[in-house]
């Protein structure tokens, strides 16, 4: 290797060529001030810019020049599409998502802060504490010691999936359609984590903490604190997980441990886990209360005020499904196998349906069961197109108690929960 490859080569070059070496300078702990790359200085930066900067000494931290952007803060991912840089959010296309199992380079990264630089698996520590009679402060190697080590394909979706579609427009990332996946996550179900420490009667609520840093860099400030209820958390697919797709977690999933709470909104996931707090009244952490993850109790018109007391928490997400293949505005022959995924909250889905007349008329799909609780389902049916042209495939999926995605949803203040019909274009040639 070169004695300094970051003074003879751009980041690209020196990702392909020494990804080991660029991921411990660029990416591990580092000396410099502002820290947005730990381990590279104004002079190092500069030098791979090729330029000077002038304003360096403003630069917030945790921002990485937007000229890195694209190949550089999606180390280890396939395909996204970057929406933020400051905290990284990035989304995956639709026909990015056709496995089965989401592989880790394609699942998307949600953010709500700075990721911790101290990310290790051998110092790491979870404490478990609130109303409990016996807290505790538990190791990664704790937990694969002393519980159940499970392997379980888990349904992670934002609760703003979707929000690009609302109009007038909710403010927040800009996510479509990509911010779901279904990884094979390893690690031990929360609810012999809890049951060990055993919660005092009366317990109603989950409190998490990460050692994700506020964008402010506060220390006293937390970017976001979710939880849930008992009831959930003591479900068996609720896992604190420290591996997916047999490999460790990718740094912005939460390496190395985080909780996966498969069905509700991915914010109750907690990634860079520390500490699970039981309480006896609803967890008020950042991003629990006002209008964050909350929705109307009641429909209201595109662009009214709500008061914030008529908002509710999310819990399950809704029915959902997502067209994998083919490609959105591809071209086909008359004969195409059309193929997805869906998915309910808690609940089974029980039929996909595909249509290619604009609605007039609906075709049932070949639907599999989940892999397990928790999953999405994989579905598929081969399409006979009449004739060349232009066509649109629409996608609608009815779960267990009878839910239909709509064609589209009524509008909320923060654009969540957008599972209208997915339709793509299709040009049969």
């Amino acid at each position: 290797m070169p004695r300094n490859p970051r003074r003879t080569q751009g980041l690209h070059a020196f990702f392909a060529a020494y990804p080991d070496e660029a991921h411990r300078q660029f990416f591990k702990p580092g000396l410099n001030r502002r820290g947005f790359f730990a381990g590279a200085g104004l002079a190092t930066v500069s030098g791979l810019l090729g330029l000077t900067i002038p304003y360096y000494a403003h630069m917030p931290r945790g921002l990485v020049p937007a000229a890195f952007a694209d190949e550089d803060l999606l180390v280890g991912k396939d395909g996204l599409v970057l929406l933020n840089d400051r905290p990284i959010n990035a989304e995956t296309p639709a026909h990015l998502l056709d496995d089965a199992v989401t592989p880790t380079s394609r699942h998307f990264i949600r953010n709500n802060g700075i990721p911790p630089e101290e990310a290790g698996a051998g110092n790491w520590t979870l404490r478990v504490d609130g109303l409990v009679a016996n807290p505790m402060t538990l190791t990664i190697s704790d937990l694969q010691q002393e519980f159940e080590v499970v392997t379980m394909a888990l349904t992670v979706e934002c609760g703003g999936n979707g929000r690009a579609f609302f109009n007038p427009p909710a403010r927040g990332n800009q996510w479509t359609l990509g911010a779901v996946a279904c990884s094979a996550w390893t690690g031990v179900r929360l609810a012999d984590v809890l049951r060990k420490a055993a919660p005092a009667p009366g317990i109603v609520y989950t409190a998490h903490y990460g050692a994700d840093t506020h964008l402010s860099g506060d220390p006293d400030r937390l970017p976001i604190s979710r939880g849930v209820p008992i009831a959930k958390a003591l479900t068996d697919n609720v896992l604190v997980a420290f591996a997916m797709n047999g490999s460790s977690l990718h740094r912005q999933n939460g390496a190395p441990l985080r909780l996966v709470v498969p069905g509700w909104p991915g914010s109750c996931s907690q990634k860079w886990l520390t500490r699970i707090e039981l309480r006896d009244q609803v967890h008020d952490g950042p991003k629990m209360t006002g209008t964050s993850y909350r929705v109307p109790r009641y429909p209201v018109a595109p662009g009214d005020e709500v008061p914030k007391e008529d908002f509710e928490i999310i819990e399950r997400m809704p029915v959902k499904s997502l067209v994998t293949f083919p490609k959105h505005d591809s071209h086909a022959g008359r004969s195409v196998e059309v193929r997805g995924h869906a998915w309910s909250g808690d609940r089974l889905v029980e039929t996909v349906d595909l249509s290619v007349d604009f609605g007039a008329s609906w075709m049932p799909v070949e639907l599999d069961p989940p892999i397990n609780p928790g999953a999405w389902q994989n579905w598929r049916r081969t399409v006979e197109f009449p004739e060349a042209g232009y066509y649109e495939v629409w996608a609608r999926a009815t779960d267990s108690a009878g839910d239909m995605q709509p064609f589209g949803i009524d509008w909320n203040p923060k654009g969540y929960l957008n599972n209208s019909m997915h339709r793509v274009a299709l040009r049969v040639t």
